[in-house]
């Protein structure tokens, strides 16, 4: 998307935000948002944008942790988040949060990469081990402290990172076990260089598209297949087209939680206590909703037909290999947070 199309969308979510109510952060009382919930009644309420549904782990943890910060803060303080792409795409509501007309949004961890590469460290295939792993290591001022702080001057800070799934191999073709299983298969992935060649090393041939097409494109033999969590394959009914999923477990990308600085200069320091202290509740109440979805996902899955199968993951282990290095090569403090990363799980 070109500039201009880009400032568009930032100042048509502006406009959304104006039309909710007062800006962002101006202690005003806030309409209600994409949930369709009623009016806070707190003096000050900070607005999320989301791109996924209400039912999201992620959603309603901080939904949740909104309730508990107008508890804790006397009423001062409140979260309203903006699901479904309310506010725009990923990437329109990171300007909008940089230039302070939206105080917080949630975006992928690869975004990032285009405001400092070495967030790149945490976007690699076989990076964590597990979901704990990833919550602990990329919540760990030790680690990421400086990381987190590197965009304060272009108007982003990451508050904290969110699980947001494991993604595995599913086809329409049979389970997959080795790399050798995905020769010839053509199967989705996200839209990047990095992904595209990922998809090759693991055997098969990335072929970059919307989600929304790809239930039919799987179903008409453009695709063999995905790679995604259970909880999209499901929800997207996916296994009713591709009813092999094989656990690879390739990628865990996180989700991180961003805002404006100016929004954490402007909470008194007795706001701010709260606030991390609310935050952390709802980074541990996320990695348990996820794991209840999970398990209802996989059920819903089953129950149309999908078989669940484990691989040899040390096949596909190796064969990334060179794309991890690839990746790391010259950068020499993203290769630093990766092994601080990886030497937590052994």
């Amino acid at each position: 998307m070109g500039t201009t199309a880009r400032g568009a969308a930032a100042l048509a979510g502006a406009a959304v935000l104006a039309l909710s109510g007062c800006s962002a952060g101006t202690g005003a009382p806030a309409s209600a948002g994409g949930s369709g919930e009623s009016a806070s009644t707190a003096d000050r309420v900070l607005r999320v944008a989301f791109n996924q549904p209400e039912n999201h782990p992620q959603y309603i943890a901080l939904d949740n942790m909104g309730d508990r910060l107008a508890e804790a803060t006397g009423g001062a303080l409140d979260i309203e988040v903006y699901p479904n792409e309310t506010l725009g795409a990923q990437r329109e509501t990171i300007e909008l949060v940089q230039s302070g007309g939206l105080d917080m949004a949630y975006v992928a961890g690869p975004l990032l990469e285009n405001f400092n590469p070495d967030f790149v460290a945490f976007n690699l295939p076989f990076t964590f081990d597990s979901q704990e792993h990833q919550r602990e290591t990329l919540n760990d001022p030790e680690i990421v402290s400086d990381l987190y702080s590197s965009l304060d001057d272009e108007g982003i800070h990451v508050l904290g990172a969110f699980h947001g799934g494991v993604r595995s191999v599913y086809t329409s073709t049979g389970p997959v076990n080795t790399p050798e299983d995905l020769a010839g298969q053509k199967i989705r992935v996200i839209e990047s260089d990095t992904n595209i060649e990922m998809m090759r090393l693991m055997g098969g041939s990335g072929t970059p598209m919307g989600q929304g097409e790809v239930y039919t494109a799987i179903q008409s033999g453009v695709l063999d297949g995905g790679e995604n969590n259970e909880l999209i394959y499901a929800n997207l009914k996916h296994a009713e087209i591709a009813p092999y999923y094989s656990y690879t477990r390739h990628l865990m990308f996180p989700d991180y939680l961003i805002a404006n600085p100016g929004m954490l200069e402007s909470l008194t320091d007795d706001q701010r206590e709260a606030f991390e202290e609310e935050l952390a509740a709802a980074i541990e109440e996320e990695a348990e909703l996820w794991e209840e979805q999970v398990t209802e996902a996989v059920a819903t899955a089953e129950a149309a037909g999908a078989q669940f199968n484990e691989v040899d993951e040390e096949a596909f282990r190796t064969a990334i290999e060179p794309l991890i290095e690839q990746s790391l090569a010259g950068k020499d403090t993203a290769r630093e947070l990766h092994d601080a990363v990886t030497a937590a799980a052994e």
